[in-house]
């Protein structure tokens, strides 16, 4: 009976995929976890509980039917996993490598909960659709029947090429614009190696080619092509654009030459992975090799960036964080890896300026404590008076997170309304904005967020797309 392969969490102790030493993924960008092998993958799987209230499903932001795969990978049925697995996640093998499990379905499952230890989720989905891959199962999303409508998405990250990926299973033409010279938003440029390799996101783009969408690189919209261009080239648009615009840190010194964007220090880091020749490695400004490193945040992209320079041979590696490690916003198994690595963790600690005067070099630091919840409900940090010290450094990575940049000024399109965040103003289950025919999807309209609720926003806004679609259909022809 299938039952008597499940509800083995009793007997079988949670296993995570073999994580690579330590000292041998400093030498590299390659990912950090083994493959699971089959009879793994279907043991751990075997230990869900099936339970009835599936929490590990309801904490999925694309609710995965996470139960009914791990029943077909316990019983050998992989490619029925796969197709389960696929049918609400375009991209699981990614979300199987980046997802904070341990935050999301992981997290929530029940028989963590009652102390057996969780169900090692996103390894299974990761192996389920890696052999997906191997055994040919993954084929391009060709239409049954092409339509006349075509829909033009601007950005080409996790939320408009899950829209893409949709929109054209439905026949729609669909036209991608980016301002990169490769598609996958910060999936390429923003995400390192060790925790997703580039032939991981490059084989999607492909297939999503293969299956006919057309996509227009470097171009900078507003720039390059109009916005008004765009609109009139398609019978709707979206807008994916993620938000790239780095929160700086406005403190005395902030100008000096040393001190650098997270994002533009990643996305030099992973060009490198494509082989690319960038000026700004080779001599020396965005290269940590040798140098006291010093990053400032606490959330995923600053754990990147530790992780990064220990890879590119710093002297030193230490990340700042105005908060204690129970309160810091990235995933603790992220941060669990980076100390492995050799990453210090300075908590309570933020700066107050940097010395050097045109040349960084160090971070005047101010001690902090922890006062009253403020209106996040977080312990709200204050400064500890005569506790400030010098951190020396010469290479400092701002990782303060992303704001939206101001589209209606670089657009040229006031009438398109936005929050006072400057995020897209979008109704929150259709995605439509201000703008007739107009939709929003991801990070733009939410803010920096997740890739997991970036591919449920643009899988949505193409379904109400796709209505809209029929919708002027029906008026055209009833005139």
């Amino acid at each position: 009976m299938a039952t008597q392969k499940m509800l083995k969490f009793v007997t079988l102790g949670k296993e995570m995929p073999e994580k690579r030493d330590a000292s041998d993924r400093r030498q590299d960008f390659d990912e950090i976890y083994r493959e699971f092998a089959a009879q793994k993958a279907a043991e751990q799987a075997s230990r869900c509980s099936q339970c009835g209230v599936p929490y590990c499903q309801s904490h999925c932001p694309l609710h995965n039917n996470i139960p009914d795969w791990l029943r077909l990978t316990a019983e050998g049925r992989l490619q029925e996993a796969y197709e389960i697995s696929q049918a609400t996640n375009t991209f699981p093998e990614i979300c199987g490598r980046i997802c904070p499990q341990d935050r999301l379905c992981e997290g929530n499952c029940v028989i963590e909960q009652s102390g057996h230890g969780t169900v090692t989720i996103g390894s299974v989905e990761k192996y389920i659709t890696d052999t997906a891959w191997e055994e040919g199962w993954v084929q391009p999303g060709r239409p049954a029947f092409e339509r006349a409508e075509s829909v033009g998405i601007i950005g080409a990250g996790p939320g408009g090429l899950a829209a893409a990926d949709r929109l054209r299973r439905a026949g729609v033409q669909v036209t991608v614009y980016d301002r990169y010279d490769r598609a996958g938003g910060l999936l390429t440029y923003g995400i390192p190696g060790f925790k997703l390799e580039k032939p991981v996101v490059m084989r999607r783009i492909e297939q999503l080619e293969a299956a006919g969408v057309s996509f227009v690189m470097n171009c900078a919209v507003g720039q390059d092509l109009s916005f008004a261009e765009i609109r009139a080239r398609h019978d709707a648009v979206l807008i994916a654009t993620g938000v790239y615009k780095i929160r700086e840190i406005e403190a005395p010194g902030s100008g000096a030459t040393g001190i650098v964007k997270a994002l533009d220090y990643l996305t030099v880091s992973n060009r490198l992975s494509f082989g690319d020749a960038v000026a700004e490695y080779q001599d020396g400004t965005l290269n940590a090799e040798g140098k006291r490193v010093v990053v400032i945040g606490g959330g995923d992209t600053a754990m990147d960036c530790v992780r990064t320079a220990i890879r590119q041979g710093a002297a030193s590696v230490k990340c700042l964080y105005r908060r204690d490690r129970a309160n810091m916003p990235g995933s603790q198994r992220e941060v669990q890896n980076a100390e492995e690595e050799g990453v210090e963790f300075v908590w309570l600690a933020a700066p107050r300026g940097f010395s050097g005067g045109t040349v960084v070099e160090g971070v005047m630091v101010q001690k902090m404590r922890l006062g009253p919840p403020d209106a996040s409900g977080r312990q709200a940090p204050e400064v500890i008076e005569g506790a400030d010290y010098l951190e020396p450094a010469d290479l400092v990575v701002q990782a303060l997170g992303f704001e939206p940049e101001d589209l209606p000024v670089l657009w040229g399109v006031p009438e398109l309304a936005v929050t006072r965040w400057g995020t897209i103003k979008a109704d929150f289950r259709s995605h439509a904005t201000s703008l007739p025919g107009v939709y929003a999807a991801g990070d733009i309209v939410r803010g920096a967020s997740l890739v997991v609720w970036a591919i449920r926003d643009g899988r949505e806004a193409a379904d109400s797309i796709l209505s809209y679609l029929a919708q002027t259909a029906g008026a055209v022809a009833a005139e």
